[in-house]
């Protein structure tokens, strides 16, 4: 099994704790695990909507990678990316 994407996964999660702890937030690494979250589900649910919609965005890496640590505005640039 390859533990490149975990280990990815894993990384954004901290380096987003680390922002939101530098932020002051009272609650760094639940934040950073919902941005990841909210990322991650926009990702599958502009996918799962492809046959309405007709925009698909391919699952690889570096699409999970930008959506884990971008979360929605990473999504709105991988669509925008998909535009061009």
């Amino acid at each position: 099994m390859d533990y490149l994407p975990v280990a990815v996964l894993i990384a954004i999660l901290i380096m987003l704790t680390i922002i939101e702890k530098v932020g002051k937030n009272k609650k760094p690494l639940f934040k950073a695990f919902l941005s990841m979250l909210m990322g991650i589900s926009a990702l599958v649910i502009v996918n799962l909507t492809t046959f309405l919609t007709g925009v698909n965005i391919p699952i690889s890496l570096f699409t999970v990678g930008v959506s884990a640590g971008g979360g929605l505005p990473g999504i709105t640039l991988l669509l925008f990316l998909n535009l061009l």
